[in-house]
């Protein structure tokens, strides 16, 4: 129970420093005349990633690779399956022409690239399967390409609403992302020791405590904001939201986190990271049926059968 509790207090220190860290940025950002298409490409865009990155960085740190690849990876499947089904499930989901030619396609990629370089035994007839830092360089660069996309994106897009950012003093700007900062460390650290600690308890291993309870907690922000969004019948940033988030995961926070310590992987992981691309797929499948690109609540509720199938699979030990 105390475990539980400290994973419960990390996540809520994770929540609450990514709030403060995206507000005290933002601020500054605006005080310095930063472009509010900048801003929310950048700044607002990591805050729903940034309990994923804390996890990351202190499983990396820590070197508790299990959490950090089950994170991601689990995260994404999570992403597809479950947000994107209650999503499409409150209101069909109608995707953009370049959601589903471009965006979507990457995000599939960055599966295949997770699969490429997770098979070193396979590819190469290495003695083990590593995300090395060279891997990690790779996603970097993925990512640099996936920033100037969104860039020229954003750039040829009229700003429907104007970006809401808080009028912050230089000072309690920087006291805000300190706080933030300070608070996601705190918080990334309890979460990974407490999820450690309930895997060790119940002899579980950490890779199905890091793709159930640690990728449900880091994915609550992409929930919310995709939840809200659809009963808000905002379904651009409904599916925008995940499918972005998919993207950022693999290709700078994993990337990163290779980049800091090398990350083992076990054969198991391969079933993890062959869903990962199954929900990517579907999701491209699912456009073209039916009239007009949408997921509709059918659809939705199949994404939401996968997810218990996947969920059933991991606790039964099946992969």
């Amino acid at each position: 129970m105390l475990n539980f509790i400290v994973f419960l207090v990390g996540l809520a220190l994770l929540a609450f420093g990514a709030n403060q860290l995206v507000d005290g940025a933002a601020a500054l950002a605006k005080r310095l005349e930063v472009p509010n298409i900048v801003i929310g490409l950048t700044i607002v865009a990591f805050g729903t990633s940034a309990p994923e990155l804390s996890v990351n960085l202190v499983a990396a740190i820590q070197h508790d690779t299990d959490i950090a690849l089950g994170n991601i990876v689990g995260s994404n499947i999570l992403n597809i399956f479950l947000i994107l089904g209650i999503s499409a499930i409150l209101y069909p989901l109608a995707v953009k022409s370049n959601t589903t030619w471009i965006e979507i396609p990457l995000a599939l990629l960055s599966g295949l690239v997770i699969l490429a370089t997770t098979n070193d035994r396979l590819l190469d007839a290495a003695p083990a399967s590593t995300i090395s830092r060279a891997d990690g360089i790779i996603y970097l660069f993925f990512f640099i390409i996936f920033l100037v996309y969104n860039f020229q994106l954003a750039r040829s897009t009229k700003e429907s609403d104007p970006l809401e950012v808080k009028s912050y003093s230089t000072f309690k700007s920087l006291l805000f992302i300190l706080l933030g900062l300070t608070l996601l460390v705190i918080g990334g650290r309890l979460m990974v020791e407490g999820a450690v600690n309930i895997a060790r308890l119940l002899g579980i291993s950490e890779r199905l405590i890091a793709l159930t309870i640690v990728s449900i907690g880091t994915s609550l922000p992409e929930l919310a904001t995709s939840v809200i969004a659809a009963r808000k019948k905002n379904t651009d940033i409904a599916i925008g939201n995940v499918v972005g988030s998919n993207i950022f995961n693999v290709f700078f926070i994993l990337g990163l986190t290779a980049l800091i310590s090398p990350l083992p992987i076990q054969p198991e992981a391969q079933f993890d990271i062959l869903v990962n691309i199954l929900a990517s797929i579907l999701l491209f499948v699912f456009l073209f049926v039916g009239k007009g690109r949408r997921i509709v609540r059918w659809e939705g509720v199949l994404f939401l059968a996968l997810y218990g199938l996947y969920l059933c699979a991991l606790a039964g030990g099946w992969f």
